[in-house]
């Protein structure tokens, strides 16, 4: 099977998820203990790449306190080294699969009683990632006669 090649936004979103996200504790609800040491190794990459281009250090260091908006600068900063640099884009690309495998998945049943032709409705969106939310119309269930 095939890796999916992820974007130069993805990893650098992956590599400084830390500085984003609201807590430690967060991250930890959602990746294991070595994704997010392998977040830490990804990160320091990155500034070890980009840390003689003067705009892409401010980038990296507004990122690192918290700035969202500046992480789609170090995206398009990486990017462009990703092009230049196959070799580095390799190892980066495959650091980041390794943290994306080391997502913590909801496997959580869900159940829903709906009585007297009520109407229900279940989801879930893993906002980590982002997500789509897909609601359905109906949905008719037919008994079989005996």
């Amino acid at each position: 099977m095939a890796l999916a090649i992820l974007s130069a936004a993805e990893i650098a979103t992956l590599a400084f998820k830390k500085f984003l996200e609201s807590g430690a504790g967060e991250l930890a609800k959602h990746f294991t203990t070595a994704a997010i040491a392998k977040m830490e190794e990804l990160r320091k990459m990155i500034w070890d790449k980009l840390r003689d281009n003067y705009k892409a250090e401010n980038a990296l260091t507004a990122v690192e306190k918290g700035s969202s908006s500046d992480l789609e600068r170090v995206a398009d900063y990486l990017k462009v080294i990703m092009n230049e640099q196959p070799e580095f884009a390799k190892e980066i690309q495959a650091i980041a699969q390794e943290i994306h495998t080391g997502k913590i998945h909801d496997n959580s049943s869900k159940t829903m009683n709906v009585n007297d032709n009520g109407k229900g409705l279940q989801n879930n969106i893993d906002n980590i990632e982002g997500g789509t939310n897909y609601f359905g119309q109906e949905i008719h269930i037919h008994q079989g006669s005996d």
